[in-house]
Order: C-alpha cells, then sequence, then structure tokens
C-alpha cells in the first residue's frame, strides 16, 4: 500500500467519522440537553487528549495574552458553539437534512473569508458559494412540515457550520506555532470551561438522563474527536492540502447515509438534489487546485530531471 493510499484511507475513514457525529448528536438531542452534553463531551475527551500528549511527549506552547484570547474565542466558537447549536438544531430536524447544510462548510469558510479579512473570490468561487446556497435553500423550503423538517433548525444547524467557520479562520490569528495535538488538546480544555457553566443551569436530574444520549456523548467524545483526530492529521501529512480538502465532502455523504441506515430516515429528492449541490460546490473548488498542483509538480520533476 503507497503511502498516498494511506493517506486516502485516512482522510477518508475521518471524514466518515464527522459524517457520523451528525447521528451522535440526533441521538443526544433526544436525551440531554446542548451545554450539558457539550461539557460532558470534553470531560472525556480532554484526559485522553492529555494523555496523547505525553505519549508523544508534544510540548506546549507558549502563550502570550492576545494568543490566549484568540484561542478562546476559537473555542467558544468552534468547540461550544458549533456543537450546541448542531444538537440544539437536530433536536427540531432531521439528521438528513443536517448532513446536506454541514456540507456547505467549505463554502462558508470561503464565504466568512470575503466578507471579514477582505479576501477577493474568482468567478469560481462565487459560483460555488451561489450553488452551495442553493443546496441548502432546496431543503429549507422543500414541502412538508413538522418535526421531521423545521425551517429553524436547520438555520441552527447553518449556524453551526458558521462557527466551525470561524473557528477555522480564528486559527489563523495565532502567533504562536502550536501542534495539531496541542491545539485540538487545548480546544477541549478551553470548551470544556467554557461549556461549564451554562450546563450547571441546564444540569438535569438522574431520572431525566437518558442513556442512549450518554453512550452517544462517549462515541462522539471517544471516535470522532479523538480518533478522528488522529486519523485526519495522519492522513493530512501524506497528500497536499488540496487533496485533503476534497475528502471533506464525504461528511455530509456520509451523514445522509447513516441517517438512512441507522435512524431509518427516509431521503428524498429535495435532499438528494441539496448534496448534489452542496458536492459539486466543493468538487468545483478543489478539483482544479489539485489538478494544477499535480500538474506543478510534474513539472518540477521534469526539471529535475
Amino acid at each position: 500500500m503507497s503511502e498516498k493510499f494511506q493517506g486516502y484511507l485516512y482522510l477518508s475513514l475521518a471524514m466518515i467519522l464527522v459524517g457520523s457525529t451528525v447521528i451522535a448528536s440526533k441521538i443526544i438531542a433526544a436525551g440531554l440537553a446542548p451545554f450539558t452534553a457539550t461539557a460532558l463531551r470534553f470531560a472525556i475527551a480532554f484526559p485522553l487528549f492529555l494523555l496523547l500528549m505525553r505519549l508523544t511527549k508534544t510540548p506546549w506552547p507558549k502563550l502570550g495574552w492576545r494568543d490566549w484570547l484568540i484561542l478562546i474565542a476559537q473555542a467558544g466558537a468552534g468547540s461550544v458553539g458549533y456543537t450546541t447549536l448542531l444538537i440544539a438544531g437536530l433536536s427540531l430536524t432531521s439528521a438528513t437534512d443536517a448532513g446536506v447544510v454541514i456540507g456547505t462548510l467549505p463554502i462558508v469558510s470561503a464565504a466568512i473569508a470575503i466578507l471579514l479579512l477582505g479576501e477577493r473570490p474568482d468567478r469560481r468561487m462565487l459560483a460555488a458559494i451561489a450553488l452551495a446556497a442553493v443546496g441548502v435553500l432546496t431543503i429549507v423550503f422543500k414541502p412538508g412540515e413538522g418535526a421531521a423538517h423545521s425551517p429553524l433548525g436547520i438555520v441552527l444547524i447553518f449556524g453551526a457550520v458558521i462557527c466551525e467557520g470561524l473557528f477555522i479562520l480564528i486559527n489563523r490569528r495565532v502567533r504562536a506555532e502550536i501542534s495539531p495535538l496541542a491545539l485540538s488538546t487545548l480546544m477541549a480544555g478551553i470548551g470544556l470551561a467554557v461549556a461549564l457553566i451554562p450546563a450547571l443551569f441546564e444540569a438535569p436530574s438522574a431520572a431525566q438522563i437518558d442513556k442512549g444520549a450518554i453512550v452517544a456523548v462517549l462515541y462522539y467524545a471517544l471516535i470522532p474527536t479523538v480518533v478522528g483526530f488522529v486519523l485526519w492529521y495522519a492522513g493530512s501529512a501524506r497528500v497536499s492540502g488540496t487533496e485533503a480538502s476534497v475528502f471533506t465532502a464525504l461528511a455530509p455523504v456520509s451523514a445522509v447515509l447513516f441517517a438512512f441506515l441507522l435512524l431509518g430516515e427516509p431521503v428524498g429528492t429535495h435532499q438528494l438534489l441539496g448534496i448534489g449541490c452542496v458536492l459539486a460546490a466543493v468538487l468545483g473548488l478543489t478539483v482544479p487546485q489539485i489538478r494544477a498542483s499535480r500538474r506543478t509538480a510534474r513539472a518540477f520533476q521534469a526539471g529535475k530531471a
């Protein structure tokens, strides 16, 4: 098995696990309040990240007060905001709808960069943003109402995607060099601290705690959060950044498939059309970049020869 093929395999598994968090969050939403579930997730994951840092002898970064403030904002948006909004949204709408909306993350991140960082988009970027927007609107305005399909739920999940996009962009503002494992550990620790206070106000009684929700939180903390981290960085170390970005498109596909297979949710024409638009938008951005990077690599190899 080649090094690159191993990378593709690890990235695929990582994104499949990301898609499974939608199913876990749907189960959690039925039995635990959002901040309580988020605090519990990080209370489980944080010690494991600390153990990984010790085993790998990963050093702690030296941070100034500005970097600490940025990391707190990053954890508040990506670690806490994403998880709580996703769980709250899934208490109102289907996991299938959520899978489609989560697929817009690469496009939302690009749009935030344009609006907040002043980056100038080209025509391909604008077309991708428009196509992703059509995909989301396709499921927001689909026929039928009720608990299985709620525009408010979709708005909350889209808010979670925006939080994750901010998480990605805020990280660019950190001046200190932080290893991926150290950053994940800090995000889990700060996320626990941020979620703990609101969780105290929504803490349920022992009789109200749903066992299925607890199992789902354990899964979320152990598998997608910790194992997913290891897989993603093991894979991204073996391929280029543009190649790695293509695999993010597997997350919404796996979420929709898991919703169909595990939860028995129907997959309608609007949802298939929506996910098709989202995937087309993501691939339309990343595939030309991969082809360009391969042409550059071939030209470089030819020059060396």
